[in-house]
């Protein structure tokens, strides 16, 4: 057996560590031979995670840089050597080790192996992840830790069955017009300025929602038409009568819902810069269910969106699928993890997944245009943030860095830890706001240090969360998509 000290870095509290930061500090190893024919499935067979009936809920196995894994393997491949802590953000701001991403990756095997003597402490431990991915970049042998993270949440107690989330993922699925319809006369509750009242009450946290008056302050946008209305009408994007296409244009939620200039902005830059294109009037990709508890509604989401692909593609030929939001374009880049043991559709996610670009990757510098002066002059000092789901997640880094130095020129400045996270991390902020803020505060001083005037961001969740503290800690600046930022910069004076 190995030595069970921490071979790598190690935590910046060790002389006050709680029974559960100990425990999984020093219980590195099972209590059984590692070389017995049985160890390597211990996990089928002494699975004390979550029991088998309960296995739909899981996934069968997870892609990994080191090839197909269970979930025990996968977290057995983290050796603890600590690359990932100095990347953690959960870590750096508490010194903690249950909520570091080697802590993670050992709670779980520890629950795994029955091992933990208080289960109940992963909660904090598994909750409090951002799922940015950091770890896994630092990491030498690429642990899918957010894999690890989420199937552990999937085993806790009553995850994704709160009335909101299956609410909200039933009826996206479903009823996505009902959807819409619920989500217009939410908008309009806003702005009668109840909810803000209500917030100011105290109302939230006597209902024990104390998120909801963070998420309603993190959202000016109440867009009374989404933009998958708009673009079903647009004749141009519609596929009959066209023989081929040089790209697909997919709405996810955010810009669809939410920020309806971005998916309005990302195709106006296709049409440009691209040729003829067509919308693919889809439903949501399902990451949303995906991290809340609900995988096989998630299934549900890529197998209709899949098929949709396939009957586009039947009439119009191969084409890449464009998405705008980072998230949500790593994850359907992901789809085929959701169907490693169905013979039938995991090659169909196979091929969706290898046509999915995100818009980040999708223009090269020598199509992006040319930057007009006078935008570009009200653009100021331009600076990128990567969303985490477009770096770590799907390694896009170098591609918008290129347009934007082309575009913006000398007044681009690269960001000091440009990829670590905001702390928007889809419902993080509104879910852990502590957390949340610490780990903002830091990205706004970083924006402050190079006195930048526009943030160019890549996911709309990053999008909400920089917005909102800019507005209150630094509101020269301003954050905005990438797409609005190419629609903007290059189009000429007196053009819409």
């Amino acid at each position: 057996m190995r030595d069970k000290e921490n071979s790598g870095t190690t935590s910046m509290s060790d002389n006050n560590l709680t029974d559960s930061e100990e425990q999984v500090k020093t219980t590195w190893e099972p209590d059984y031979d590692q070389s017995s024919p049985g160890a390597r499935h211990f996990h089928n067979e002494v699975n004390e995670l979550y029991p088998h009936e309960s296995a739909d809920r899981h996934l069968g196995a997870l892609l990994t840089d080191l090839g197909e894994r269970n979930l025990y393997d996968a977290a057995a491949q983290c050796n603890r050597c600590g690359y990932c802590e100095t990347s953690c953000p959960t870590y750096m701001l508490t010194g903690r080790e249950t909520i570091s991403a080697r802590g993670r990756n050992q709670f779980v095997r520890m629950l795994v192996e029955g091992q933990a003597r208080d289960p109940v402490a992963a909660t904090e431990s598994l909750s409090t992840c951002l799922l940015c991915g950091a770890c896994s970049s630092a990491c030498y042998a690429k642990v899918p830790t957010p894999d690890i993270v989420l199937e552990g949440r999937r085993a806790l107690t009553g995850y994704g069955e709160g009335f909101f989330a299956r609410a909200a993922v039933g009826t996206l699925l479903n009823a996505p017009r009902l959807f819409a319809f619920w989500l217009k006369l939410a908008y309009l509750a806003k702005m009668t300025g109840l909810p803000r009242l209500a917030a100011r009450m105290g109302l939230y946290d006597f209902i024990g929602m104390p998120g909801l008056a963070e998420a309603e302050s993190a959202i000016e946008h109440t867009p009374l038409r989404f933009a998958s209305e708009i673009l079903r009408r647009d004749q141009e994007l519609k596929p009959q009568g066209k023989r081929q296409a040089n790209w697909a244009y997919f709405a996810a939620c955010g810009p669809n819902f939410v920020f309806t200039e971005i998916a309005l902005a990302t195709v106006r830059v296709l049409k440009k810069n691209c040729g003829d294109g067509v919308f693919t009037d889809n439903l949501c990709c399902g990451l949303m269910a995906h991290n809340y508890g609900r995988l096989g509604d998630a299934r549900e989401f890529a197998r209709r969106n899949i098929a949709r692909y396939e009957e586009l593609k039947a009439g119009l030929g191969e084409f890449p699928v464009i998405a705008d939001c980072s998230s949500c374009a790593a994850f359907m880049k992901s789809y085929e993890q959701l169907f490693t043991g169905d013979e039938e559709w995991r090659p169909r996610a196979r091929a969706f997944a290898a046509a999915v670009k995100d818009i980040l990757e999708f223009i090269p510098p020598e199509k992006a245009g040319r930057a007009a002066p006078a935008a570009l002059a009200q653009a100021g000092r331009v600076t990128y943030h990567d969303s985490c789901r477009a770096a770590h997640g799907q390694g896009l880094r170098a591609e918008p860095r290129a347009v934007l130095r082309k575009l913006a020129g000398e007044q681009y400045r690269e960001l000091p830890e440009s990829d670590w996270c905001c702390g928007g991390a889809g419902a993080f902020a509104f879910t852990q706001p502590e957390i949340s803020r610490a780990v903002l505060d830091r990205k706004l001083r970083n924006i402050a240090s190079v006195q930048a005037d526009t943030v160019v961001v890549g996911a709309t969740s990053c999008l909400a969360q920089i917005n909102a503290g800019l507005r209150e800690a630094y509101p020269s600046a301003r954050a905005v998509h990438y797409s609005v930022f190419l629609d903007e910069v290059t189009r000429e004076d007196g053009q819409q």
